[in-house]
């Protein structure tokens, strides 16, 4: 008897079963509410885009000229510089020291410089005018026993090899006042024109060897290009930083905040819809309800690859896009640099 209501019994769970597993899985689930609600467009034709804020003359990307040892920094992350303050200084010692050197060698060149222009020393003429006279004396000796020997000559008194004598020692007194004479004028002279030329080449080396290593010294002193707010530091006291190179997280990213602007993308698909000069509307992610205000600022003539994503997924990534500069009128709740907006910018129709 079991057994002949067991198996009908069975076939109708199964199918009781089945028909639940049916209509379980064709329900429809509930549809939740947005916690918020979407931003919406105000104009009756619009074009739409992602809007990434940023400094008013763009975000700066800062990098030291030259690498090295970071020694110090002068400046923290919302500081406030202007053109041409000190944000950080590479080690600089080695070139200090050179520098030292290199004045050394430019005292050096000045001093041999002023030597050359200062000659003759006035101690050193009056021993030079007093060889010029004890060769004079000399050749006047040596002149009246010349004239001595020609008057006996002719008689014979003196033999031939004592004439000779005396003649060669008139001839080597009078070389010798030639000579004294010539180192006379020489010193009186002063230096050899073209000896002050090499002097003065030297002394203008020594002072290109300074401000060669002067402008090496303040490359490695790395200041602010404009007037500004530090939105970012990438560096620490005693890093090694180099030379920026694509890819390469800079040192300072400095943004005038003056004004802050937003730099929109719009789809290649929109560009024809876009007017430039047209009114913006801008909402902050997450909080639709604050409306911004943007004025137009400027078109990039130059369609790029879209690279500022929104993380939908719907949005298109292999796409083209014009950016757009819009400056925000009415910051009244604070906005920051990389932060993303929805645009909507009044189109034609």
């Amino acid at each position: 008897m079991i057994r002949r209501y067991l198996l009908p019994t069975l076939a109708l769970l199964l199918i009781g079963w089945a028909i639940y597993r049916v209509y379980s899985t064709q329900r429809q689930e509930a549809v939740l509410e947005p916690k918020t609600p979407p931003p919406t467009s105000h104009y009756p034709y619009t074009v739409a885009g992602a809007g990434l804020v940023e400094a008013r003359m763009e975000n700066v990307q800062i990098a030291p000229a030259i690498p090295g040892l970071v020694l110090e920094i002068y400046v923290e992350v919302g500081q406030r510089v202007r053109k041409g303050d000190p944000l950080l200084r590479v080690d600089d010692r080695h070139l200090r020291a050179q520098l030292q050197q290199a004045k050394a060698q430019l005292r050096y060149a000045e001093a041999q410089l002023a030597k050359l222009e200062a000659m003759p020393r006035p101690e050193e003429v009056p021993p030079a005018q007093a060889r010029v006279a004890a060769a004079q004396i000399a050749l006047a000796l040596a002149e009246d026993l010349f004239r001595r020997a020609q008057r006996v000559w002719p008689t014979g008194q003196i033999a031939e090899e004592e004439y000779n004598q005396k003649r060669l020692q008139r001839d080597l007194a009078q070389q010798q006042l030639a000579q004294a004479e010539a180192e006379l004028r020489l010193l009186e002279a002063g230096a050899w024109e073209r000896d002050k030329e090499i002097a003065r080449a030297q002394v203008e080396q020594a002072k290109a060897q300074i401000q060669a290593l002067e402008t090496e010294i303040e490359r490695a002193l790395v200041r602010a290009p404009m007037d500004g707010v530090i939105l970012q530091r990438n560096v620490r006291p005693g890093e090694y930083i180099a030379v920026s190179f694509p890819g390469a997280a800079p040192a300072f990213v400095l943004g005038d905040m003056s004004e802050v602007h937003v730099r929109v993308d719009i789809d290649e698909y929109d560009i024809p819809r876009f007017r430039p000069g047209a009114p913006a509307k801008a909402y902050v992610r997450g909080y639709p309800r604050h409306e911004y205000s943007l004025r137009f600022v400027r078109v990039e003539p130059y369609v790029v690859p879209k690279k500022s994503l929104t993380g939908e997924n719907t949005e298109r990534v292999d796409t083209r896009v014009l950016q757009v500069i819009y400056a925000v009128e009415n910051p009244e709740l604070p906005l920051y640099v990389g932060q993303q907006l929805d645009v909507f910018i009044e189109a034609g129709s």
